[in-house]
């Protein structure tokens, strides 16, 4: 902001001695520069929005209510409008029409292009209009400041069981960890944690990213996939908020700030049990803590409500009712390969058969399923538990992931020795998994002699039908889109095809809610474990695996799209053409 202090001098609008006392301010009250100049008297509104426009070479408008595009305020978020003193106004093609106080605020207009995928052109908007647009459109949400009063309201219902850590010593090495560790222990911090972990269970959030910057300490919640900023706590207490989640975990050591760890902490929240899975790492501004949730209740058992369309369901039922067999599911992380595992355990499970299951860690408990959980740091590892499992006549194994070569050799001598094998891979499609077992070290002979089915997925958000918009024939930006996924202008008219929304209380302003499984469902036939002996490639087995009738992720996303269950944008987000 300096920049707009030395513009403004250089205009010979405001003098150096009125800008160092308006900076003297700015740095006791962290407001803008601009206002303050204003409110001292040094410069009207009109003359800097005036100054600014000549400088930049940018109008100068006044936005009146009908000027606003209501489908442009969901690109934005109000934390980002906000802190930037922005608003959007208008759009052509590519180009974002952003209202601005101050149009040379590059970190701005690199921010807001970041976030959209516009390119912007800035007008200037005056500070008093921007302040009503702000107030208008982008309501502010009580400040993380006060977030003791909030998180009274949401501790309500919210129980953490600490009589344990009450016998906790820890040693106190240096001063400041032992201030960390008293802010630790006070209330304000311990409310602020606890209201973060119940607002997140309570918004359906599957993660708590608490990240240490330079001068700021930012708080995410991973809503159906999608990372959105929530709080912006005082960065003083980035390392009092780290040992408090330390310190609930039980098991993880306070003093220590230079090494990853990890632990676990199981609190109630609405009378729910609910299991956080928490790993620190050190950063070069602070450690990071992220708390993975696990929400017991929140698990789908139930295959026909994941997503699967009906053929490609059965053809999967086919592999997993099979007495012996590899088989496979494949995708990124975050992909929903443990919930579709334990969906097909969970229709495995009776009191006739042995179900054991070795993971790392062990996600949700289930009921008459052994599940064991690996410990590398004593030489318990994924080879090690297969082997004893071998010993206990399992019929079926689950193996938490496929990795490296000695879980893959076992497992695959597992499904060829009369034992049904579910895992894990991660490979960008079904075909190209049986190159990635290759690449392990597996001879293509046990691939081929081994393998049921391979399941490549991913989770598409789902388009709010609060607030989603129908595409309509005449947003030819819209249908170039529709055309390169590979629709026909048939297709086109004959489907109702949306797209998100400007967001409501429903979605919380995301045009998004709930997320749904796109598979790619890939049986090993014959011809394709002939293929397989014989050194195929990815691409020779993608093309005979869809001239039997597989569909790709792309496809079984379309189809999902033309029924009006997700956007075009988010097929593009999560799928690539094959």
């Amino acid at each position: 902001m300096k920049r707009l202090g030395q513009i403004l001098i250089s205009a010979g609008k405001i003098t150096p001695e009125q800008l160092e006392n308006a900076l003297n301010k700015q740095r006791k009250t962290a407001r803008k520069l601009g206002a303050i100049l204003i409110e001292e008297g040094y410069i009207s509104e009109s003359e800097l929005a005036k100054t600014l426009s000549q400088k930049f070479k940018v109008p100068s408008v006044d936005i009146r209510r009908e000027d606003v595009d209501q489908r442009l305020l969901h690109q934005i978020p109000p934390d980002m409008a906000q802190r930037y003193q922005v608003f959007p106004v208008n759009r052509k093609g590519r180009k974002l029409i952003l209202g601005m106080v101050n149009p040379g605020d590059i970190v701005a207009i690199d921010a807001v292009e970041f976030k959209t995928g516009f390119k912007v052109e800035p007008v200037v908007v005056t500070f008093h209009k921007m302040k009503k647009l702000l107030e208008e459109y982008y309501p502010v949400t009580k400040k993380v400041a006060d977030f003791t009063e909030i998180a009274e309201e949401a501790e309500e219902g919210f129980n953490f069981d600490s009589g344990e850590l009450e016998d906790i010593l820890i040693k106190e090495e240096e001063e400041a960890e032992e201030d960390w560790r008293r802010e630790a222990s006070e209330k304000p911090v311990i409310k602020l944690v606890n209201y973060f972990i119940a607002s997140a269970v309570r918004k359906n959030a599957s993660d708590i990213h608490v990240e240490p910057y330079e001068k700021v300490l930012r708080v995410r919640f991973r809503i159906d996939g999608v990372l959105q900023q929530v709080a912006e706590p005082p960065n003083r207490l980035k390392n009092a908020i780290a040992t408090r989640v330390k310190i609930m975990t039980g098991t993880m050591d306070a003093s220590e700030r230079r090494l990853t760890q990890d632990g676990r902490i199981k609190i109630k929240v609405d009378q729910k049990t609910i299991d956080l899975r928490v790993s620190i790492i050190p950063t070069v501004f602070g450690e990071k803590v992220v708390m993975r949730i696990l929400d017991p209740s929140s698990l789908m058992l139930n295959m026909e409500d994941l997503g699967f369309e009906h053929d490609a369901l059965q053809k999967f039922l086919a592999a997993i009712e099979k007495p012996y067999g590899l088989i496979l599911v494949t995708g990124p992380t975050g992909s929903g390969k443990s919930t579709t595992l334990y969906s097909a355990l969970s229709r495995l499970n009776s009191s006739e058969i042995n179900l054991m299951t070795v993971e790392n860690p062990v996600e949700y408990n289930i009921k008459g399923i052994n599940q064991v959980q690996v410990n590398p740091a004593i030489g318990f590892n994924f080879p090690e538990a297969l082997r004893a499992f071998l010993r206990q006549s399992p019929n079926v194994i689950l193996v938490g992931e496929i990795r490296e070569l000695d879980t893959a050799t076992i497992a695959i001598r597992a499904a060829l020795t009369g034992h049904l094998v579910l895992s894990t891979l991660h490979t960008n499609d079904a075909p190209s998994s049986v190159n990635r077992l290759v690449d392990i070290g597996i001879k293509p002979f046990l691939i081929a002699s081994s393998l049921n089915l391979i399941q490549a997925q991913r989770l598409l958000r789902k388009v709010c039908p609060k607030c989603r918009r129908k595409i309509d024939p005449s947003e030819i930006d819209k249908i170039e889109v529709l055309h390169s996924l590979g629709l026909t202008d048939e297709e086109i008219r004959d489907n109702d095809i949306y797209t998100a929304g400007e967001g409501c209380q429903v979605c919380n302003s995301s045009g998004y809610k709930g997320r749904i499984a796109v598979t790619e469902v890939m049986p090993i036939s014959m011809e394709l474990r002939d293929m397989i002996l014989n050194g195929a490639i990815t691409d020779e087995l993608r093309e005979k695996a869809s001239m039997e009738g597989m569909r790709t992720l792309r496809e079984d996303a379309l189809l999902k799209l033309k029924r009006g269950i997700t956007t075009p944008e988010e097929i593009l987000r999560v799928t690539t053409q094959s």
